[in-house]
């Protein structure tokens, strides 16, 4: 099955907001796992999961590919996607393990669509949604 859309999760060796700097391969073991979508990282309720993400360890950051289901909520996270309304990708990961504020190790726990990520290079790229 084709992916909804794709991009990356976080980027490498970009100072986020947090502070902190991601170091390659801090989430290696989250490659090829799957993870939920959830909207500005409520993942408190069930209603909140939009869908789920396949995460992809590269050089340069962890990529995601994102899958919506069929809820409303999703429908309507489907819609602001395809227009170009959200374009920002932020995780939420823990077991970190920090050295001077870079982030070595970590499991990311969950993707999701946000209004301004922390991770300036965490971005949807590719829109697999069609028109009408």
């Amino acid at each position: 099955m084709e992916a909804d859309f794709s991009g990356y999760a976080t980027r490498n060796n970009l100072l986020c907001s947090d502070g902190r700097t991601i170091i390659a391969d801090a989430f290696k073991e989250n490659d090829g796992g799957r993870v939920p979508l959830v909207w500005q990282h409520r993942h408190d309720e069930a209603t909140n999961v939009l869908g789920h993400a396949v995460l992809e360890n590269r050089k340069d950051g962890v990529y995601a590919y994102g899958y919506f289901n069929d809820s409303p909520a999703a429908d309507h996270a489907r819609y602001m996607v395809k227009h170009g309304d959200i374009t920002a990708l932020s995780i939420y990961a823990n077991n970190l393990v920090e050295k001077d504020k870079n982030v070595v190790h970590g499991v990311i726990r969950e993707l999701s669509l946000v209004l301004s990520g922390a991770n300036p290079g965490a971005f949807i790229e590719n829109v697999n949604l069609k028109h009408g």
